[in-house]
């Protein structure tokens, strides 16, 4: 006889023909009870039993397979025709069914049903069910789950159903195993950045659920959510959409007036287009606006676009692109545009205005392993010169004070072999946004080879003055305009370009002389091409000089001659004493003196001159002039210079006891980074051949939390009446030794708690370097709050569990920072410019901060630009205030919203701007 597997069923035997052979059925119905017997009657009431079942295990018999041989013809033909062989009938669960329980495992033959209970556990195919108790019906083909209940009433092994990458987590699920549906009851489900609480849940199959009666929400209580989204009908699609009918915001089971007949959440992994919500505010002198909305578009995995725009009710409006892009191990960089149409007061009254004003920035940087041998870079920051003075959009807050632009694209490739050629293309921009003029080089090449040793052995280290002889040569071509912000990127800002080409070969070579002094000599020879030169003559009439451009190549040619001589001197003093352990230990001085000699020819066939007559036409003059006067390589010199430069450098440090006992060596600690004095004479002058003496040092400070520059210019020559300087000392005529014409002294001092961070708002300053401000939030910071390119902060740093105390630790950090200028070049003896800048950070408790960020104005007693910053933690939602309390941005703006990304636009934003005079 055969034997067929199915499944956990009793066999059903089809007996139309009894009348035939009654002996031959029963038998075989006696003998498939005692195989169903054998496979299914297995109780184990023992707890801690735990039995790991196939259902494939149980056999069942089918009556075709007993007819016996010495049947007759007859009774044959009578089975075959009342159809007692049955059909085979399609298994009832299709793949293998795994279960365990801790407490029992019992199968009822009467009901057949599997019970399971603790710790219970089915795997069928990709799901998976946990559960305290869990129920199968083998005739309805379902399996129902459910948590256990102690004799307290607390209910605890919940069922989780996991089916793929979806996991549920309700109070008790029923499943089909045959369609695969399911009816969940209270269930618990992470979609996105959220989680859906549902009364009922029907599984309709592995794509689509479909909720009754849930709440949706990114907070992270969800027995006491602060908020939620309720939803009274919704459909899922994991992984893609929530779509939903009626949906209303509760705030802690608080109904509010926000209801919507509809709405959609996006549910992907990847990134997605979608609309931008605008925020909302008034201007007194624009009006009402919308700000910052508009549409993001996920070109791709490496490119994305943002559309935004602005728009106020007097006519004003803006646009803004920003792109991101990014390949890995390639590139990385981001492109924005900026435009603004601004409108001042009413057409047809006097302080009407209207103006244009635009930004554009762009960021490239290239992986280190993407090419070693070529790099490509740009930073570009340029637009028109009051666009962060007038721009009225919040964005551009931090960059108010700006007042330098500056942009550079640079390609730089370096060519393998011996002398290792390389070469580099640049286009740079400089802009100053107060006086509107405009510095570029379309483009700058620069190539060079490395240094030939023509002297030097091909192994070993080279020695002496012979061997130490190299060579280089190098080419520096640009072309250079100058230009205004009003003739930005017209015709009549190429006219007036100047470019040409320096070809300089140095040759140099060191040694050692006396075994503790360094020498080294240096020949520079240099030829500059130029394709524009000039021509000067008088006109009597007009009495002026005339300067005329003359095109076509031209060339001069210079060299130089130079060397120096230096040492370094290591002076110890010693203050530790025998038995004693002082905490002073020593102090070291390095001295570095340094002599040089320079001589530099003069140049004078490079020289013409043109003869200016007199008023009253009775004499006449000359005036020398060269024709690469005007280049962008500076002119040859007519004058013979041999002079000689001193300069020395000092450096003090100091070994102290380590406070820290288990140290075994001294703390190093520096009393000056740097004190340098330097000054030349001119041995081949006239008059003044001694320079100005430039003195200039650094050190810090306080563990180098306090950094601290100084610098000091003396001259040894005193001034006439005229305050013009004579050929006479200052000590001679009455003065001093030197007198003190410049001096500056900077410092800056950043403090913090322990718990302390230095800032707090990395993104709003990396939006200020983007728009050529500060590294640091001195000037302010952006205050677009809606913005999450800007504000979204992450949250790489786990913050410390807060104490059960209140007010356990209140971090705080604090930066200052201070700047003098004194100027008596000219006996005006004044303090050109005295400020005090500072900004810091207070985190009051572990949801409330404040921030402010100003600075005062110590020679004109004022305070300078101020923003104030309060920030509240409010779990799920955040909650931030700025105000600018005077200048002529003052403004505030409050913005309360979610945090998630997928609710970022369930947000209330207020804002006052200031009404700024175009």
């Amino acid at each position: 006889m055969a034997f067929q597997k199915s499944s956990h069923t009793f066999t059903k035997i089809h007996l139309k023909a009894l009348h035939t052979n009654n002996f031959k059925i029963l038998f075989a119905l006696s003998f498939t009870m005692f195989i169903n017997m054998l496979s299914y009657a297995q109780d184990t009431p023992k707890s801690g039993i735990s039995i790991d079942r196939s259902v494939s295990d149980s056999l069942v018999v089918s009556t075709d397979s007993l007819l016996i041989s010495k049947t007759s013809e007859k009774a044959q033909d009578s089975i075959l025709k009342d159809s007692i062989k049955p059909k085979r009938k399609k298994e009832l669960l299709e793949n293998t069914v795994k279960y365990h329980a801790t407490d029992y495992t019992t199968f009822n033959q009467k009901e057949h049903k599997l019970y399971l209970r603790n710790e219970a556990t089915i795997e069928y195919g990709d799901m998976n069910i946990a559960a305290g108790n869990i129920t199968i019906d083998y005739t309805k083909n379902t399996v129902y789950a459910k948590g256990i209940t102690d004799s307290l009433g607390t209910y605890s092994q919940k069922p989780v159903f996991t089916q793929g990458s979806n996991v549920v987590e309700p109070d008790s699920i029923l499943f089909n195993t045959q369609t695969k549906k399911a009816l969940i009851y209270n269930s618990k489900t992470e979609q996105g950045d959220g989680t859906i609480v549902a009364q009922l849940t029907k599984k309709e199959n592995d794509s689509v659920y479909f909720l009754k009666n849930a709440k949706y929400t990114t907070a992270e209580d969800l027995e006491d959510p602060e908020y939620y989204i309720r939803l009274l009908k919704a459909k899922i699609v994991p992984g893609k959409k929530i779509v939903t009918g009626a949906a209303g915001l509760y705030i802690y089971d608080i109904p509010t007036p926000v209801w919507l007949p509809f709405s959609f959440f996006p549910q992907s992994d990847k990134q997605t287009s979608g609309i931008i919500i605008p925020s909302f505010g008034e201007q007194n002198e624009r009006g009402y606006f919308l700000q910052n909305g508009g549409y993001y578009l996920a070109i791709n995995d490496y490119v994305d676009l943002a559309v935004l725009g602005d728009y106020y009710t007097n006519g004003s409006y803006g646009m803004n692109l920003e792109s991101t892009y990014a390949k890995r191990y390639k590139f990385r960089g981001n492109l924005g545009f900026r435009y603004e149409s601004l409108i001042s007061s009413e057409l047809g009254f006097p302080d009407y205005s209207k103006s244009t004003v635009y930004n554009l920035r762009w960021s490239h940087s290239q992986d280190t392993k993407a090419n070693p041998n070529s790099r490509f870079s740009a930073s570009v920051n340029l637009g028109s010169s009051s666009y962060y003075q007038t721009s009225v959009n919040q964005i551009n807050t931090g960059a108010f004070l700006n007042n330098t632009l500056s942009s550079s694209v640079s390609y730089s490739k370096t060519f393998q072999g011996e002398l290792q050629p390389s070469f580099s293309l640049t286009a740079t921009h400089s802009q100053n946004t107060n006086t509107q003029q405009i510095n570029m080089t379309l483009p700058t090449f620069q190539g060079s080879i490395g240094r030939i040793y023509p002297f030097a052995s091909k192994t070993g280290t080279k020695k002496g003055i012979i061997q130490n002889i190299n060579l280089q040569y190098s080419v520096r071509g640009e072309n250079r305009i100058s230009t205004t912000d009003s003739l930005f990127f017209k015709k009549e800002m190429f006219e007036d370009a100047k470019a040409g080409f320096q070809h300089t070969i140095p040759l140099t070579t060191n040694f050692k002389l006396f075994k503790y002094f360094s020498l080294s000599a240096s020949s520079n020879f240099s030829e500059v091409w130029t394709f524009k030169t000039i021509e000067k003559s008088f006109d009597p009439v007009e009495r002026e000089v005339i300067t005329e451009d003359v095109n076509g190549f031209d060339s001069y040619r210079t060299y130089n001659f130079s060397t120096s001589l230096g040492t370094t001197i290591y002076g110890m003093f010693n203050f530790e004493k025998e038995g004693k352990d002082a905490k002073l230990k020593a102090i070291r001085h390095v001295i570095r003196p340094s002599l040089s000699y320079n001589i530099n020819p003069a140049f004078d066939k490079y020289y013409d001159s043109y003869e200016v007559v007199s008023a009253d036409g009775l004499t006449t003059s000359d005036v020398e002039y060269t024709r690469f006067e005007e280049g962008i390589f500076g002119s040859p010199g007519n004058n013979y210079s041999s002079s000689v430069g001193i300069s020395v450098s000092n450096n003090l440090e100091a070994k102290v006891r380590d406070r820290d006992s288990t140290a075994t060596e001294a703390k190093k600690i520096i009393l000056l980074n740097n004190l340098n004095f330097s000054t030349s004479y001119n041995v081949a002058g006239d008059s003044l051949q001694w320079s100005p003496v430039r003195m200039s040092g650094g050190t810090q400070l306080f563990n180098n939390k306090m950094s601290v520059n100084f610098g000091a210019t003396l001259d040894p020559y005193a001034l006439d009446n005229n305050n013009k300087r004579i050929n006479t000392f200052n000590v001679d005529n009455g003065g001093s030794l030197f007198r003190l014409t410049s001096a500056n002294l900077t410092t800056s001092w950043s403090l913090s708690s322990k718990s302390g961070k230095a800032n707090d708002n990395k993104r709003g300053i990396e939006e200020n370097k983007r728009s050529g401000g500060r590294d640091d939030d001195l000037f302010g910071i952006s205050e677009d709050f809606a913005n999450q390119q800007i504000n979204n902060e992450e949250e790489d740093d786990k913050e410390e569990k807060p104490s059960e105390f209140y007010h356990f630790s209140i971090p705080w950090n604090l930066r200052i920072a201070y700047a003098v200028n004194y100027s008596n070049s000219t006996r005006q003896n004044e303090i050109s410019s005295h400020s005090l800048m500072f900004s810091g950070d207070i985190k009051l408790s572990d949801k409330w901060s404040i921030g402010a960020s100003s600075g005062y104005d110590l020679k004109d007693a004022g305070f300078t630009y101020t923003q104030l910053r309060f920030e509240r933690d409010l779990m799920s939602w955040r909650m931030n205030f700025s105000w600018v309390p005077f200048s002529t941005r003052s403004s505030w703006n409050f913005f309360i919203g979610i945090k998630s990304n997928m609710l970022k636009d369930l947000k209330y934003e207020k804002r006052n701007q200031a009404d700024l005079q175009l």
